[in-house]
């Protein structure tokens, strides 16, 4: 198993930025990718970005051009670098680790951000 923590969230002004990180411990030589994952009151847990073990990337069509996820692979940490941040962006965001064999999800606790003036 895999386990997460993330860190970094927080209230922000729109227009803002926040960066969010996850470390990594456990298995982490079964990691096959990492990426965040978004949940907003009311709806359903959403994929914001993920990043694989060769470094592609890939997001949601929302936050393009404004996220950026990273990896620091000495510190086993990912980055999810956020700017112009949107009222919209309020959630809680989630740390994902998808490793081991069979493959299996793995999740941090979540980081509340908050967008609003």
């Amino acid at each position: 198993q895999v386990q997460l923590v993330e860190s970094g969230g927080g209230l922000v002004q729109p227009g803002g930025s926040l960066r969010l990180s996850c470390a990594a411990s456990g298995d982490i030589f079964s990691i096959y990718a990492m990426g965040w994952y978004r949940q907003a009151p009311g709806k359903q847990r959403e994929l914001v970005a993920t990043i694989t073990s060769g470094g592609s990337t890939n997001y949601a069509d929302s936050v393009k051009g404004r996220f950026t996820i990273s990896r620091d692979n000495a510190k086993i940490t990912v980055y999810l670098q956020m700017n112009s941040l949107k009222p919209e962006d309020t959630a809680v965001y989630y740390c994902n680790a998808v490793a081991g064999a069979p493959v299996e999800d793995n999740w941090g606790q979540g980081t509340q951000v908050t967008v609003s003036s």
